[in-house]
């Protein structure tokens, strides 16, 4: 392999090693999310341990990009809750008030209709 490899560099390839090859095949893998099993599988690694050592900076970089789009889902900001009182309680007048979230701009065109 190595051999054919050599000689298809020579024909004009970009200089890189058949090894490099293998890490970036490994990295585009994982960049993908195949799982870790599957990527030690290809590379012919014993156990996900040796892929894991190899690859930790990979997976710390993944990992940091997935809790990144975690937190692209969470709000940064509050609404805002109004207190109104609670008239259907039959002690209205002891009962506290429960909060309600505000009304939606499309809400109050569809009250007003």
């Amino acid at each position: 392999m190595s051999d054919l490899f050599e000689r298809l560099a020579a024909a004009g390839l970009p200089p890189i090693r058949l090894h490099d090859l293998r890490h970036v095949s490994a990295t585009l893998m994982l960049a993908a999310g195949v799982d870790i099993k599957v990527v030690s599988e290809t590379l012919g690694h014993s156990d996900t341990r040796i892929t894991r050592d190899i690859y930790q900076a990979v997976l710390d970089d993944l990992a940091h990009d997935a809790a990144e789009m975690v937190v692209q889902l969470v709000p940064r900001t509050r609404s805002h809750l109004t207190a109104v009182p609670d008239n259907e309680s039959p002690d209205a007048s002891r009962a506290l008030p429960r909060l309600q979230p505000p009304k939606h701009p499309s809400a109050k065109e569809e009250d007003s209709a």
